[in-house]
């Protein structure tokens, strides 16, 4: 059923992505969004295209990405306005593309890529105000002349992966063209000379189709503004001569061509971020490389370059950040790649390395080195500064004529003797003498006068005159001697809050201060108070603040208190030197009333916020069944409430409020009994104040309290249960706008699709549909409206989109979120921190720190004797007189043998029989005396008493 809320038409945009809606499951009530401006019905398993759709006038976006649709309903051409069509990735044929869809007027970007075509759609000539057309992966074989001569606004054209031979010379009257990609099509050829006309083009991919030098195209030199350029996968002996004066290249792909060699003109590339050029057939790269100082990337892989074919002067490239060289004939490399000092990556595998320059430790943001397949390679040591921790001299690369001779295998020069010079003791007295004749007037003449005045003072006695007293300093007034408290008003006010003149309120809520909309400032209940900043320009054209705030007659104590205080806070965070004033209701001050001439004050009865004193009410708690499953990543999974649910392969915990319950099924493992244990805990104290009480019940052991949540026992034995096969898909996170009017549910984009609680902002709104559970996170920060547009959105998502009946609507404020909910995030408050050997009833007992748990079992036993040589056997009277002494005082003995990885115990028939490949533990218990002082036990003689414990 349909969630009475109202909002649906106000929803102007909603992300449906992943949902399943195969087999007629679209959900009818989107015919109420008739204020839909986008939508993404991406990867839901949609074969046609919903009739609903038909009803939404105002939309201008539709994505309807990887799904199965066979063609376009003609429905989808009544949408005057749609302005974006993204059918990429589907099974549309021709005859699936209506004609009419390109007679929209605000029709500007197609994509029908990764489909069935093998002709250009019918009538696409007529969307004559079309800007992105990607028609690849289709198996188009030509173009017809027509279409470019209407699409001259074309900004972006993709045709790539299809099986073109020929491009339509009306290709050249796109002026506007900025994007070419003509990749893996049979151009042999096409010369393609309608290229040069291109002058705005700035993304030009060639990859895979059979250019040569002979058929390269003419002209390419004129593309003064191409940055991106890939000419991969073709038949190119040598680079281009017209490439070589393209200066504003960023990027350029040459791989798997056959060139043999670079020109030394490639200096002009001087804006060259990417180059590859790996499989190809160089022996080396040219010296100009080393001017090509904004170079980041550098791809030579599976060429013949050897330790002379790398410049020498590589370091000079102070950008580069990736070097990969791998599959070469390198024996060594210069050590001018160790000056790289921003170099990350340095890729070297499948060479001849014999060994690395010694200053490869010196490359501190190096995160992968790649030196597989060198198996003579020998890595130099690290310097002793360096493992000491204190290289900083390490770092200093040795660039002296000696060194540099002695890498290059040269002669060192041979040092010239040098005559020490003879110390002259007298040439300071010289200097100081000759200073002081010249006169000189510098600083240091200044100095050294002052000094001798001091002294020539000093030696005749004479003291330097008392300082005059001066006025006492007065008292400063109690306003100046004020300082700000050095607190972080961050969490409570915004940062621009009052730089812009007008009318500025907040309400107490929970503590802190939330901002009001404007249209409500003036209308004050009774039960809240407010916090009023009025911002003005002074006469000095200079901001200045007023401050008010204004206590309601009912009330509550922290809200005054709150109120005068935040106030102060506010007052602090300005720098204002104004007095936060006092208004109570009923007894405003004129100036205060002033505020509000416009539209007055008006008092309403009762209270909006709520207070932030903990209230005892009574909860009324639902019974919730969730599954306890999963290895590395755990998962927990709300199930109906129904015996037919409980598996003996899993954990489930049944939160009844007072009681939580932990069912154990029997073949569950130790690390879901712990893991379950640890949730339960959780729950406990973070969410019920320690007030309920944690049972485990193993199956088997289930009484009659807990069968009778079920509705009473199953008449049959519990093993595996139906509902654990169904697949539950992703979690989905949507983040709640709202605008002027509208709201919007766009959904986050969750990298690797693993949640983490960094996606969520505090002073955002989100929504995760877990298909099972709707949780409503609410940020500190965030606005009232939002939060109630998220309540009612939460509520819509939960009727529109199927989904079982026990699911519900969980809201959750951000500092309180249930462990339930933070178990959905990767690393928020883990249950990892546990013995996965020990059973839920051990951490019961004896609790979840392992670190005093260790303590306390810690070993007291010496072991050394394990650790010893064997000492040499003893006789058999040895033998057997120790025997006699052991079994005189034994009082009994069981016996072990190792089976598997357990110790079973030793049938009784089996005892004395010893076999070579068995392995044996005898528990043996002895009756000792106690040892009793001298006095007691001459009083104890007759009854000596006895200790008994266990060996």
């Amino acid at each position: 059923m349909m969630a009475e809320t109202g909002v649906l038409p106000f929803v102007r945009g909603i992300d449906f992505t992943r949902n399943n809606f195969s087999d007629g499951n679209f959900p009818y009530h989107v015919t109420d969004m008739v204020g839909l401006r986008w939508l993404r019905l991406n990867k839901t398993g949609l074969d046609i295209i919903p009739f609903e759709l038909s009803n939404l006038k105002k939309l201008e976006s539709l994505s309807l990405v990887r799904n199965n649709l066979r063609d376009i309903h003609p429905d989808v051409c009544q949408l005057s306005n749609l302005r974006f069509l993204n059918c990429r990735d589907n099974k549309l044929k021709n005859a699936g593309v209506p004609q009419e869809l390109f007679h929209l007027d605000d029709l500007s970007v197609v994509d029908l890529s990764h489909n069935q075509l093998r002709e250009v759609p019918a009538g696409l000539e007529q969307a004559k105000n079309l800007l992105v057309l990607n028609l690849s992966h289709n198996m188009i074989e030509a173009i017809p002349n027509q279409l470019f001569i209407n699409l001259t606004d074309l900004m972006y054209v993709d045709v790539s992966n299809n099986q073109l031979d020929t491009l339509p010379p009306q290709i050249r009257r796109l002026s506007n063209l900025q994007t070419l990609l003509l990749n893996n099509n049979p151009l042999l050829h096409a010369q393609i000379r309608q290229l040069p006309s291109l002058v705005t083009l700035e993304t030009l991919h060639m990859r895979g189709t059979a250019r040569t030098v002979s058929n390269f195209p003419a002209g390419v030199e004129s593309l003064i503004n191409l940055k991106d350029l890939d000419l991969s996968y073709n038949e190119l002996v040598r680079v281009p001569e017209a490439l070589y004066k393209l200066s504003s290249l960023v990027r350029l792909n040459l791989c798997s061509n056959e060139i043999m060699e670079l020109s030394t003109l490639m200096d002009t590339w001087e804006q060259l971020e990417y180059l590859n050029v790996s499989r190809n057939k160089l022996t080396e790269l040219p010296a100009s490389l080393c001017k090509l100082t904004s170079l980041r990337k550098i791809y030579v892989n599976t060429n013949q370059i050897d330790f002379s074919g790398i410049p020498a002067g590589i370091g000079k490239l102070s950008n580069l950040e990736v070097f990969s060289a791998s599959t070469n004939n390198l024996e060594m490399i210069p050590e001018g790649v160790c000056r790289c000092g921003k170099l990350k990556k340095l890729i070297l595998n499948g060479n001849r390395l014999i060994t690395l320059p010694d200053a490869i430790h010196c490359l501190t943001d190096l995160e992968l080195l790649d030196i597989r397949d060198n198996p003579e390679l020998v890595m130099p040591p690290k310097p002793p500064e360096l493992m000491r921790g204190a290289g900083a001299e390490f770092y200093h690369i040795d660039f002296s004529l000696s060194h540099q001779l002695q890498l290059a295998g040269a002669a060192p020069p041979v040092p010239t003797e040098e005559v020490p010079r003879k110390k002259d003791t007298h040439a300071r007295l010289r200097r100081l003498r000759k200073i002081r004749d010249s006169g000189e007037t510098g600083e240091s003449a200044k100095v050294l006068k002052g000094m001798q005045q001091v002294a020539k003072d000093k030696a005749k006695g004479l003291t330097p005159q008392k300082e005059e007293k001066t006025e006492p300093v007065k008292a400063k007034r109690w306003d100046e001697a004020l300082e700000r408290p050095n607190l972080d008003y961050s969490e409570i006010f915004d940062e621009d809050v009052g730089q812009v003149p007008g009318l500025c309120c907040w309400e107490i809520e929970n503590f802190l201060p939330n901002p009001i909309d404007e249209v409500l400032i003036g209308k004050f209940y009774e039960a809240d108070c407010y916090i009023v900043l009025k911002t003005y320009i002074d006469d000095t054209g200079s901001l200045n603040w007023m401050i008010w705030y204004w206590i309601g007659k009912c009330s509550s104590l922290d809200k005054k208190a709150c109120s005068a205080i935040h106030a102060v806070n506010l007052r602090n965070l300005l720098g204002a030197e104004c007095r936060t004033c006092r208004e109570e209701q009923d007894d405003e001050s004129e100036e205060f009333l002033d505020l509000f001439v416009e539209n007055g004050v008006s008092y309403i009865a009762g209270g909006r916020t709520t207070s932030g004193f903990y209230t005892v009410d009574e909860a009324v708690h639902t019974i919730h069944l969730y599954r306890i499953s999963g290895q590395q990543t755990l998962s927990t999974d709300a199930c109906p409430l129904i015996v037919q649910s409980l598996d003996y392969r899993y954990v489930f915990i049944l939160d009844a409020g007072k009681n939580i319950y932990i069912w154990t099924g029997k073949k569950s493992t130790l690390m879901l009994r712990s893991k379950a244990r640890l949730i339960a805990e959780k729950m406990n104290k973070n969410e019920r104040k320690s007030t309920s009480e944690i049972l485990t019940v193993p199956q088997g052991g289930e009484e009659a309290e807990f069968w009778q949540l079920f509705g009473g026992a199953p008449d049959f034995d519990i093993k595996e249960s139906p509902q654990t096969s169904i697949e539950y898909p992703r979690p989905v996170l949507y983040k709640v706008g709202l605008g002027m009017g509208y709201l919007e549910l766009p959904q986050v984009d969750v990298p690797q699709h693993v949640l983490v609680n960094t996606l969520l902002e505090t002073k955002g709104v989100y929504i995760l549909d877990c298909y099972t559970d709707v949780f409503i996170w609410i940020g500190r920060k965030s606005t009232r409206l939002v939060r109630a547009a998220a309540m009612k959105l939460a509520q819509e998502i939960h009727a529109v989109l199927k989904r079982p009946d026990y699911a519900m609507v969980t809201r959750c404020l951000e500092g309180t979120e249930p462990q339930i909910f933070k178990i959905k995030f990767k690393g928020w408050d883990d249950v990892i921190p546990v013995d996965f050997t020990r059973t839920s009833e051990s951490v019961q007992r004896r609790g979840v720190d392992i670190k005093a748990i260790f303590e306390r079992d810690r070993i007291k036993t010496d072991l050394s004797a394990l650790f010893m040589p064997r000492q040499p056997a003893m006789t058999a009277d040895e033998a057997e007189q120790l025997m006699l002494e052991w079994n005189e005082d034994l009082d009994g003995m069981e016996s072990f043998v190792l089976e598997g990885k357990k110790f079973v115990r030793l049938p009784a028939d089996e005892l004395g029989h010893f076999y070579t490949e068995e392995c044996y533990v005898f528990l043996c218990r002895y009756w000792v005396p106690a040892e009793l002082p001298e006095e007691e036990a001459a009083e104890k003689q007759e009854a000596a008493g006895y200790d008994r414990f266990t060996i």
